[in-house]
Parts: structure tokens; C-alpha cells; sequence
């Protein structure tokens, strides 16, 4: 089993946490951010430090008490430093373009493709072939990402599309053509 739990999440200068029973509110220079845990778990503030108990051995509070200090510890680091997930878009001809704040996809179909930002949620452009998502909610900067990369996702034989900065696509072989053409 992880040991996760046990680990104190340290709360940087500049951060304010604040725990309402079941709901833990962390404000700091980026923002804020909500969040309502499992009344099973205790959450406590000791010495600038937020510690997770949890009643009991059972799997399921084991699991819940993992959980609950990630969830923690990415509210804190997400309101002090923020998240950012890089998309790279390959393909001729293939780009992105912001329009205001609408990202704006040419992504190889007879139309293009807008997506406005969420709450929260904020894109910039490198090139016109590399784009970040940038908020400081981990889960909403990955989900927002996910739905950018679904417009186009990389074909499988040429690589064409939207791909996450970094992610390989293995490629598959086109047609053997060889021994059986005579």
C-alpha cells in the first residue's frame, strides 16, 4: 500500500488555507480553489502544514486517505505556482490562432474549430504549431487539454493531428507490397 496519506502537505508563504468541516478552501496568488472531501477523512492545519488522517485500516479508507492529500497538495501547489499542459499539432498546413481569447484549430477538416476557454482556464501560443492550456486546477487544465487533442487525434500511420508536448506515436506500417505483386 502507498504511504502517500502520511506525507504533511507543506503550505508555501503567500497561501491561505482554509478547512470548513468537509470543505477545504486554499487561496493564494493565482486564485482560489474549493474542494469537499470525504467527511471520513480529519484534515488539520499544524505549523503550515495540512495533515490527512483516517479512521481505519479498511481499503477503503486507505484509498480515501491517499486521494484526499493529492487532491490537497495539487490545490496548493495549483493556487502558488498554477499548471500548464503542452499540445503540439503536426500536419501541413496544420495550426492554431487565438482570436480574442477563443482558440481558434485549422486541423485539416473543411471548417475550423473554436474552443473558448473555461473559467479558470487560458491558452498561449508559442508558434503556430504549439500551444499550452494553462489554470491552476490540475483536473481542469487535463480535462480541457484532453478535449483540445480529441478534435484532431495523431493518425496512426502518418502522425497528423494534436498530440500532448513530448508523446510519441508509434507508427504503424502502410501496405506491404512486395513478394505477392508479380
Amino acid at each position: 500500500m502507498s504511504r502517500i496519506g502520511k506525507i504533511p502537505v507543506a503550505v508555501p508563504k503567500g497561501v491561505k488555507v482554509t478547512i470548513d468541516g468537509d470543505t477545504v478552501t486554499v487561496t493564494g496568488p493565482k486564485g482560489e480553489l474549493k474542494r469537499t472531501f470525504s467527511p471520513e477523512m480529519g484534515i488539520t492545519q499544524e505549523d503550515g502544514k495540512l495533515v490527512v488522517t483516517r479512521p481505519s485500516d479498511a481499503q477503503q479508507h486507505k484509498a480515501l486517505h491517499g486521494l484526499s492529500r493529492t487532491l490537497l497538495s495539487n490545490m496548493v501547489k495549483g493556487v502558488s505556482e498554477g499548471y500548464e499542459k503542452g499540445l503540439e499539432i503536426v500536419g501541413v498546413g496544420f495550426r492554431a490562432e487565438k482570436a480574442g481569447e477563443t482558440l481558434v484549430l485549422r486541423v485539416g477538416y473543411s471548417h475550423t474549430v473554436e474552443v473558448a476557454p473555461e473559467k479558470g482556464i487560458s491558452f498561449t501560443l508559442e508558434s503556430p504549431t504549439k500551444l499550452k492550456v494553462v489554470g491552476i486546477d490540475k483536473e481542469q487544465v487535463g480535462q480541457v487539454a484532453a478535449e483540445i487533442r480529441a478534435v484532431k487525434k495523431p493518425d496512426a500511420y502518418k502522425g497528423k493531428g494534436i498530440r500532448y508536448a513530448g508523446e510519441k506515436i508509434k507508427l504503424k506500417p502502410g501496405k506491404a507490397v512486395g513478394k505477392a505483386a508479380k
